[in-house]
């Protein structure tokens, strides 16, 4: 039996799943069993948390398959990017995922610097580099004061984490509301600032006030209510999984076919606007 590591922060990276989806999930494997191989990085599970503690729930078999980065930044924005693209995020998790990955790569530049300026020296400076922001903005579709923003945000939480793992898991599943304009706020505080914030928390004392903030500057949700209305939830979804798939399939050789299909769909979106 292959020894597996759990590391904590690499699972607490990953969406909780509601008992449905656990339920589905299990049901899934105790049918057919566990049908993709579990993913390890030098025995570190990076990808199956989920499968595994049903798999260990049942004593049952499995494979693993051994996956490969050249650091532990590199291993957790593999992990972010595998969940963005395979599963239904919130407004705040989406965020976050976006801030931490920001993050993650202007540390891995800058440990790579010297590297970069040796190769720079021989070849030649490289002309243009994208920025990191600017590159990130293009992959998720926003743009690129957007990520920083959701850095601000990934910080703050993370901050929150230190302290209190439990309580960064409730805020990024929805189960805790706190607007990003105060997680964002918070990014700058102290460490006695976050322990407030946290036992305020815990305690139940907190209160989400709403910010107030005005349309100025507002884009990409930077205006969110406190607390989202449900159909709100559904449309952000719906936007994401929209963007997800345009990226995916919008190739040169297929931009034609897309643009009738994206027609298409704009048209029925404005007769259900008419008729609302």
């Amino acid at each position: 039996m292959t020894e597996i590591i759990i590391d904590k922060e690499f699972e607490r990276i990953l969406p909780m799943l509601d008992e449905r989806a656990i339920g589905e999930l299990e049901s899934e494997i105790l049918e057919h069993g566990c049908l993709f191989p579990l993913l390890l990085w030098d025995g570190v599970l990076v990808d199956g948390h989920h499968r595994y503690k049903i798999i260990q729930k049942h004593g049952l078999a499995f494979e693993t398959k051994d996956i490969e980065f050249d650091s532990r930044e590199e291993a957790i924005i593999w992990i972010m990017l595998h969940q963005t693209g395979q599963r239904n995020l919130t407004p705040m998790q989406l965020s976050f995922y976006r801030g931490y990955h920001y993050t993650l790569e202007k540390q891995v530049h800058a440990s790579n610097q010297y590297t970069v300026k040796s190769a720079e020296a021989q070849n030649g400076p490289r002309q243009n580099r994208q920025s990191t922001a600017q590159r990130l903005a293009e992959h998720y579709s926003v743009s690129r004061n957007t990520i920083k923003r959701d850095a601000q945000l990934a910080t703050a939480i993370n901050k929150i984490a230190e302290t209190s793992p439990e309580t960064k898991i409730d805020i990024l599943s929805g189960k805790m509301k706190i607007s990003k304009k105060q997680l964002k706020e918070l990014a700058g505080g102290t460490d006695n600032d976050v322990a407030d914030l946290v036992v305020q928390i815990v305690e139940g004392t907190f209160e989400n006030k709403k910010t107030g903030v005005t349309g100025k500057g507002n884009s990409d949700n930077e205006a969110e209510s406190n607390i989202m209305r449900p159909w709100e939830v559904e449309f952000s979804k719906m936007t994401d999984e929209f963007r997800q798939v345009l990226r995916a399939h919008a190739k040169s050789d297929d931009t034609a076919s897309v643009r009738v299909a994206l027609r298409s769909y704009i048209t029925m979106l404005e007769s259900l606007y008419n008729q609302i």
